[in-house]
C-alpha cells in the first residue's frame, strides 16, 4: 500500500505548480490607493475600474441613504445603474430631498421622522444631493455600471475583491477632484499582493 501511494504524492506534487499558477492570475484583491499631489491620502474618492459586468451587480451595503443629525449618511453611496435607493428620515425634523444634477434630477417632498422615500437611478455617474430645509447638508450618490467599484478609507485605501490581475483604465471620482465632472480615468496593472497608487489633483 505504502508503495502505491508514493506514486500518487509524486503525481501530486508535479500538479501542484499548476494549481499555484491558475490560482496567481484568478481573481484577487485588488488594493488602490488614492494620494492627493502632496502623497496625502484621500478618504472618500471612488474608484471604479472599467471592468463589465457578467451578472446583476450587486454591493455588500443596502442602497440606501439616511438623514441622521441633519447630515446624510453615508456621505457617499455607490450603487448599481437602475437601483432604487431607500432614503430613511432618522431625524426628528422633516427632510425634502432634491438633486439638479444630470444623472437624476428629482424633488422628495417633505416627510418626517421614521418615514422612507424612495428613487431610481437609471443613468451611471454623480448626483448631488441636497435638502430643501437644511442648506447645510450635502450627500452624493454615485451611479456605476461595473461591480468593481469602492470608495477609499482614511488611508486612501480602496479594497476592490475579485479582480483579476491585468491592466485596466480606473476612474477615480471625489467631489474634490481638479477635473472636469471631478473624476478623472487613470491607467492602472493590477498584479497580486501589491498597491497601486493612484495621484489626482484635489482643490
Amino acid at each position: 500500500m505504502a508503495n502505491g501511494f508514493l506514486p500518487f504524492l509524486r503525481r501530486a506534487a508535479l500538479a501542484l505548480p499548476c494549481l499555484l499558477a491558475v490560482s496567481a492570475t484568478g481573481p484577487l484583491e485588488a488594493v488602490f490607493q488614492v494620494v492627493d499631489a502632496r502623497g496625502m491620502p484621500l478618504q472618500g474618492a471612488v474608484v471604479e475600474v472599467e471592468r463589465p459586468a457578467t451578472g446583476p451587480i450587486t454591493f455588500p451595503w443596502r442602497n440606501a441613504m439616511a438623514q441622521r443629525d441633519q447630515t446624510f449618511v453615508p456621505g457617499t453611496l455607490i450603487v448599481p445603474v437602475g437601483a432604487t435607493v431607500a432614503f430613511p428620515n432618522l431625524d426628528a425634523v422633516r427632510h425634502s430631498i432634491y438633486s439638479f444634477s444630470r444623472p437624476a434630477k428629482f424633488k422628495i417632498d417633505l416627510y418626517g421622522r421614521d418615514q422612507t422615500r424612495t428613487q431610481r437611478f437609471a443613468l451611471t455617474g454623480t448626483v448631488a444631493l441636497g435638502c430643501n430645509i437644511h442648506d447645510q447638508m450635502r450627500g452624493y450618490i454615485r451611479v456605476v455600471n461595473t461591480p468593481f467599484a469602492r470608495q477609499t478609507d482614511v488611508n486612501g485605501f480602496g479594497r476592490i475583491p475579485g479582480l483579476p490581475a491585468g491592466a485596466y483604465k480606473v476612474r477615480v471620482w471625489h467631489p474634490r477632484l481638479r477635473a472636469p465632472e471631478n473624476e478623472l480615468l487613470l491607467p492602472a496593472t493590477v498584479s497580486g499582493g501589491g498597491v497601486v497608487r493612484l495621484v489626482v489633483q484635489t482643490r
